[in-house]
C-alpha cells in the first residue's frame, strides 16, 4: 500500500490511474470502514483511503484532541483489507494556511438534526470533503467514486446534494451500517465506553426499531411516540438528542394520510442521537 503525505506525492501517484475508488476517513478503523474498502473493490481501479482528523468539524467542547488515533494499527487494517493508496496529510498539509473559504450547506438539511446539536459540524465535513476530493480526483481522467457509511445518514445526504449542486463528475456511494452481533452500530467512538456503557448502548437501535414499529402501528401521533421514545432512553440513564422519523428523501417529517393508517408513502428512516455517559453515539434505520 503506498502512503502520501503530501497533496504533491498523492497527485503525482495519482496520475497513473483513472477510476480511482475513495473511502475518506478520520482513522481509528472498525469494520465498518473496512467493508467500505471492500465495496470499492470493484468500482475502480485503484482503491484509495484518507486519515485525516478533521478540526473543522469540532466544536470547542468537542473530542478532537482526544479523538482515537491509531495510525500504524489503521495501516495494517487498509492493507489487509485490500486498499491500494493512502493518503495521510498532516493539518499543515492539508491547510498550509486557515481555511478562510468554506462550503455552506442550505439550512434545511444542515442546520437539522445533527446540525442543530453541532453547530458548523456540516460546514466542516463538506469544506474537507470538498478539499479532500480535489486532491484525490484531480489526475482522474474517468469515472471518479466515493464511498460514505449509511451510519452518517445525515452527512451522505449533505455530500450527495454537493457533488450535485457543483456538478462534480464523482459517484457518492452509500455504504450499509456495518454492526456487532448485538445490532449496535460501529463507530470509532464506542472505544470511548466502558465495558457497562458497552453493554447498555444497544438499547440504541433497540429504541429506533420500537420507534419504527410504534409508527407503522400508530402514524398519527409521531410527536408522542418520539417523545415517548426519548424518554424510554432517559430513564435508563441516557441524554438523547433526538429519536425522529423523517422521509428519506429530505430528512424532513413525514407526510401523514397517503396510504392506509395514516401512514407516508414516502420511504422512512428512524434517526437517533444520544449520549451515554460521556460518548455520544448516533444510529438510524430505514424502513
Amino acid at each position: 500500500m503506498y502512503i502520501a503525505h503530501t497533496i504533491a506525492d498523492l497527485r503525482q501517484h495519482m496520475a497513473q490511474f483513472k477510476h480511482p475508488a475513495f473511502v475518506p476517513t478520520m482513522g481509528n478503523l472498525h469494520a465498518g470502514h473496512l467493508a467500505l474498502i471492500k465495496q470499492a473493490k470493484p468500482l475502480g481501479d485503484v482503491t484509495v483511503s484518507s486519515i485525516f482528523v478533521n478540526r473543522l468539524q469540532f466544536a470547542p467542547h468537542e473530542d478532537f484532541d482526544s479523538y482515537p488515533r491509531t495510525f500504524n494499527e489503521d495501516c495494517e487494517k487498509l492493507e489487509a483489507a485490500g486498499c491500494n493508496v493512502l493518503f495521510a496529510p498532516t493539518e499543515k498539509d492539508l491547510y498550509p494556511e486557515p481555511q478562510t473559504f468554506k462550503i455552506s450547506p442550505p439550512a434545511e438539511v444542515a442546520d437539522i438534526l445533527e446540525g442543530h446539536f453541532r453547530p458548523g459540524f456540516f460546514v466542516g465535513v463538506s469544506t474537507v470533503v470538498m478539499k479532500l476530493f480535489t486532491c484525490m480526483f484531480s489526475e482522474a481522467e474517468g469515472k471518479r467514486t466515493a464511498l460514505f457509511g449509511k451510519k452518517d445518514y445525515q452527512q451522505l445526504m449533505v455530500i450527495q446534494r454537493m457533488v450535485q449542486q457543483f456538478a462534480l463528475p464523482i459517484d457518492i456511494v452509500g455504504g450499509e451500517t456495518q454492526r456487532a452481533d448485538d445490532g449496535l452500530a460501529l463507530s470509532s467512538r464506542n472505544g470511548y465506553l466502558s465495558k457497562e456503557e458497552r453493554a447498555e448502548a444497544v438499547q440504541l437501535s433497540k429504541a429506533l426499531r420500537e420507534l419504527a414499529q410504534n409508527y407503522r402501528a400508530d402514524a398519527n401521533n409521531l410527536a408522542a411516540l418520539e417523545t415517548k421514545a426519548m424518554q424510554s432512553l432517559a430513564n435508563r440513564g441516557w441524554q438523547p438528542d433526538y429519536l425522529t422519523v423523517r422521509r428519506r428523501a429530505d430528512l424532513q417529517p413525514p407526510h401523514a394520510g397517503f396510504s392506509s393508517g395514516g401512514q407516508s408513502s414516502d420511504p422512512l428512516v428512524v434517526l437517533g442521537a444520544a449520549k451515554l455517559g460521556k460518548t455520544r453515539l448516533i444510529d438510524n434505520l430505514e424502513f
